[in-house]
């Protein structure tokens, strides 16, 4: 079953793309159209939908947040519909020049993504009714960026908020990383938190600070913890309750609440 959605926020267009080889898809992803620009593309197993439904849309650019498949996975085929450039972090232009290897469960539900030229970002993008600021955001992936429209207080946030709670990272993240971009985000101006998984349309501040709470509030637990003598495993033991086991089975441990309390311990350094 695969779901498209075309929603308004306001001026913004949303489109919300998810692909279930079988029964309801397990995650929908969400990419953006303000003004000429689009940021992020959704993911390649839903490539005939979307080009359909943008191929008499106006794009003069193509936007990337990161690499990541539901995120890249039409790049290529929008940039040659279009006939425009894609344009992202050098991290992301490194990423996506060569085909790369991806898990089995990346596959099942996102697809590859085709090798694609992505151009570097300039330090303003004009997208016709706005202007865009990119900003550097790491933790989810070394190249993830945002996207500031901070005359009209939107924040198109890719993959840096996904909920106040979140409940596993992937095997790659980096933990004080992440909490360092939260904290960065919350010095811009921005009221609508336009996340690729979960938009929230009002008070984007006050949910990257109930994120940045949750994920300050678990690194003081894990760390009082090592400090009374656990090791990771003992800690993860301690906390399996909070591991969602069907994911960290689905995605072969490259997705798992262990990771964020691996990353945790080992960012840590020696006590």
């Amino acid at each position: 079953m695969n779901i498209f959605r075309k929603k308004m926020f306001g001026p913004v267009v949303a489109y919300e793309a998810g692909y279930g080889p079988v029964g309801r898809p397990l995650m929908t992803v969400h990419f953006y159209r303000t003004g000429n620009v689009l940021i992020d593309t959704g993911q390649n197993h839903m490539r005939k939908t979307i080009t359909a439904a943008l191929a008499k849309e106006d794009v003069c650019a193509i936007l990337l947040t990161h690499y990541h498949e539901d995120h890249s996975g039409n790049a290529r085929i929008l940039s040659l519909q279009h006939g425009v450039p894609v344009l992202g972090h050098f991290l992301t232009a490194e990423k996506l020049k060569t085909e790369y290897s991806i898990f089995p469960y990346q596959r099942l539900i996102w697809g590859k993504t085709d090798p694609v030229a992505v151009s570097p970002l300039p330090a303003v993008v004009d997208a016709g009714d706005c202007t865009l600021t990119p900003v550097h955001t790491p933790g989810h992936s070394k190249d993830h960026t945002v996207f500031l429209d901070a005359d009209n207080g939107r924040l198109f946030s890719g993959d840096l908020y996904l909920g106040d709670r979140i409940k596993y990272f992937r095997a790659d993240e980096t933990f004080v990383d992440q909490l360092a971009s939260l904290r960065r985000v919350l010095t811009l101006d921005f009221d609508w938190l336009l996340c690729a998984h979960r938009p929230c349309i009002g008070n984007g501040k006050a949910h990257i600070q109930r994120k940045l709470a949750f994920l300050e509030d678990l690194q003081g637990e894990v760390l009082g913890l090592v400090e009374k003598g656990d090791d990771a495993d003992a800690v993860i033991q301690r906390m399996k309750d909070r591991e969602v086991r069907f994911i960290k089975w689905l995605c072969m441990g490259n997705v798992s609440f262990a990771n964020m309390v691996r990353a945790i311990i080992r960012e840590a350094g020696p006590a």
